[in-house]
């Protein structure tokens, strides 16, 4: 197991603040028992929460102790032992019972040792929240960049498959060249056809051509016994463009059409052109 790939996944990072599913749970600490990689960078991650938390600390606002006090302030207080039966009628009701001072009086610290442990726990809950707070909105932030890195990287990798594919097209030994040099008034365009003479696929490559304007696309021409063939519409390729078979042809050349292509070639809207 690549226990480095599996720790850059964000997995620790949701098992230790909780987001992560049941099933997820179980792996990751059947994989610390194993991985002693795995159990330190889980032990690692806890502490940069912990000191991320005490650098962020944020403290209760003031007014929640004085708050908390009055409200408790009426819900303890000492009862008195009558010091006669007259003071409670000529019957001691059966229901009235005598508390002692001393016990009356304990509760009263067990009270007011409640409210300041109450007190001591809104502050921790205050002071543990902003921290994880803070914590799970860097996490979420590295998330985001880690699967932005990653969609760049597949891109970039897709990239680089096309070209290193088209070079090895290019290298074959059956393909055939030829440049489309531009025609009078558009001599900067160039493009170059490879024609695999066993295979008859075609391939263009398109080295230098105006921008396309909106609503137009570039058309190739395969030239037959002097007519125009339809050889496919030139798109956006990584590389070499694929397109369609041609078994002979004396020329190759491009036009701009409308978007999709036309049945025949635009004269006038020639742009390269190449024999073979």
């Amino acid at each position: 197991m690549d226990t480095k790939e599996y720790i850059q996944s964000g997995a620790i990072e949701a098992y230790v603040l909780g987001l992560a599913t049941e099933h997820e749970v179980a792996e990751i600490e059947k994989l610390s028992r194993e991985y002693a990689e795995i159990k330190k960078a889980i032990h690692d991650f806890e502490i940069s929460l912990e000191n991320g938390a005490f650098e962020n600390a944020v403290d209760p606002p003031g007014y929640v102790k004085s708050s908390l006090e009055r409200r408790l302030a009426n819900e303890f207080y000492r009862i008195e032992e009558p010091t006669t039966i007259r003071e409670l009628g000529t019957t001691r009701p059966d229901n009235v019972r005598s508390l002692p001072a001393r016990k009356i009086s304990f509760w009263k610290y067990l009270a007011a040792a409640c409210v300041v442990l109450l007190v001591g726990s809104t502050a921790l809950n205050f002071y543990f929240y902003s921290g994880f707070r803070d914590s799970n909105e860097k996490y979420q932030a590295l998330l985001t960049e880690r699967n932005t890195l990653q969609a760049n990287n597949a891109a970039y990798q897709s990239r680089l498959n096309n070209i290193q594919q088209s070079l090895r097209l290019m290298e074959d030994p059956r393909m055939i060249s030829i440049k489309m040099l531009g025609v009078p008034g558009k001599e900067q365009n160039l493009a170059t056809v490879f024609w695999n003479t066993q295979t008859k696929e075609v391939y263009v490559y398109p080295n230098f051509m105006e921008k396309i304007p909106p609503g137009k696309q570039y058309q190739l021409w395969a030239i037959v016994d002097g007519k125009p063939v339809n050889a496919g519409m030139i798109g956006d390729c990584e590389g070499l463009c694929k397109m369609k078979v041609i078994d002979r042809a004396q020329a190759f050349a491009v036009t701009l059409e409308k978007e999709g292509g036309s049945e025949t070639p635009t004269s006038t809207a020639m742009y390269v052109v190449g024999k073979v």
